[in-house]
């Protein structure tokens, strides 16, 4: 395992992180036990993962006292935790300024720590992202004085927002959506290099389609159905179109975390995993490396035949 720099005072973290929304007892998707969440976050230490990313609303709070609870007798130097504000742990968002410390001690209780690395806003309206025009990022500097936390940054899904928030403000971390169908992202990544910026690149393998296991014939009945059935067709051949790209013989979902990682402004990148056999799978991903041709081919392939598509989330 490869180990990144994050923020100033933190650890360095693992270029695999654990993204903890799958600990969390989640209706409309694949809950996982407190046990079942327990062993994963505790096989993950195992795999040298020290990056755990969560928030308020994984599971209405159970996320975080899930991973508060795993990560209990771990030294707390050793590990890194970024989580969210915006979206409660009551199922509402709230972006109020005046909320932002509520939230965070919450998180701090339910995850039993008394600072985490990093908060960040989840998915924020735009006109949270401009420094110049809210004062969360004062009461955010001040939290950072207080040791509560030691950076901020926010959780987003343009360049245009990225580039934003890093012009405006002292963010520090920013949980881009990035991955071979959706690259935009990355033209701010020069720019989050130069401000030291670390990028927690989310969504690798696109809700699942880049692991290879959807086809055209695919059905969703959780947070997924909101693709229309011309949605999956869609996506079905793109990726036949990038699993031709990169060859048949190769594994799809390592190769796509590949892509992610080959970016040197990528800290860590956090793949779903729904249980152990899963998180070794996509720990393996460190071992098969994209080579450059491939990473150059895919962006070609993306800018002429993905971007005008305007494919949604």
């Amino acid at each position: 395992m490869k180990y990144n720099r994050y923020i100033d005072d933190s650890a360095l973290v693992s270029e695999i992180g654990l993204g903890a929304w799958q600990l969390g007892n989640n209706s409309g998707w694949q809950s996982m036990s407190e046990n079942n969440a327990v062993e994963l976050v505790q096989k993950a230490l195992e795999l040298g993962i020290n990056f755990f990313d969560t928030a308020p609303n994984y599971g209405r709070g159970t996320g975080e006292e899930r991973l508060g609870k795993a990560l209990k007798g771990v030294d707390r130097s050793s590990i890194v935790l970024n989580t969210k504000f915006g979206h409660s742990d009551s199922g509402k968002t709230n972006y109020d300024s005046n909320y932002i410390r509520e939230s965070l001690e919450g998180s701090l209780k339910r995850l039993g720590v008394d600072y985490v690395d990093s908060l960040i806003l989840h998915n924020p309206p735009v006109e949270y992202l401009d420094g110049n025009k809210t004062d969360h990022y004062e009461l955010l500097e001040r939290l950072i004085e207080e040791g509560k936390i030691k950076g901020y940054g926010a959780s987003l899904d343009t360049y245009d927002d990225m580039k934003l928030l890093m012009e405006t403000t002292n963010a520090k971390v920013i949980e881009a959506f990035f991955n071979i169908l959706h690259q935009d992202t990355s033209r701010a990544f020069d720019l989050a290099m130069a401000k030291k910026v670390a990028i927690i690149a989310k969504i690798p393998l696109d809700s699942g389609w880049l692991s290879g296991k959807y086809t055209a014939q695919s059905t969703f009945d959780d947070i997924r159905k909101r693709w229309s059935k011309e949605d999956i067709q869609t996506r079905a051949q793109l990726v036949n179109r990038v699993k031709t790209i990169l060859g048949a013989q190769e594994n799809l979902a390592h190769k796509a975390i590949s892509f992610c990682l080959s970016y040197e402004a990528v800290t860590t990148v956090i793949p779903g995993n729904v249980n152990s056999a899963q998180l070794v799978n996509n720990v393996e991903s460190i071992s098969h490396p994209i080579s450059k041709e491939l990473v150059k081919n895919l962006v070609y392939f993306y800018e002429n035949e993905v971007k005008p598509l305007q494919l949604p989330w």
